[in-house]
């Protein structure tokens, strides 16, 4: 781990999932979590994403029922970051973020490479990175670079679940 604060993670994954199991993915984050926490990780950043975020965000708050020292901090982008999205996607994010713990948002309107800041912004306050990645490219397989750069331990669920 990097010498930040060793209590703190943050979620970065794929938006389209592919051919995995819900279920399995849910179970998969709820063990990893509940690992995580007895290594004494309690806070954790998420992106507000569609797709991994959603799911970690999820599993995450109804973990907090019975591990009520988790916490979540949502890290958005800009203020319009749900534009586009679908009535139910939105609700669900409305519902995820009165759940939050606290809503960090990085920029008021959006602009290229606001994306990218959020996800520096989560990785350069954490020690630990719960990921789902299955690609080489694109932003979660750049956020998963740049967290092994700064030395966080990376936890690739989809490697988990392929194993599995």
């Amino acid at each position: 781990m990097n010498d930040l604060d060793n209590t703190i993670g943050c979620f970065t994954g794929h938006r389209e999932l592919g051919g995995v199991s819900l279920d399995a993915l849910v179970a998969a984050l709820d063990r990893r979590l509940r690992f995580l926490y007895d290594e004494g990780v309690r806070h954790y950043y998420a992106g507000g994403a569609l797709g991994f975020d959603m799911f970690a965000s999820v599993t995450l708050l109804n973990l907090k029922n019975e591990l009520p020292e988790l916490s979540l901090t949502l890290a958005l982008p800009c203020r319009i970051h749900t534009r586009g999205w679908s009535r139910g996607d939105i609700e669900l994010f409305a519902h995820i973020k009165s759940r939050a713990d606290e809503v960090v948002c990085l920029s008021d309107i959006y602009h290229p490479g606001c994306m990218s800041a959020r996800n520096r912004f989560m990785v350069d306050r954490s020690a630990v990175c719960v990921c789902y990645l299955t690609q080489v490219s694109g932003g979660t397989a750049y956020t998963v670079g740049y967290a092994r750069k700064r030395g966080l331990e990376v936890i690739n669920l989809a490697k988990e679940l392929e194993l599995s």
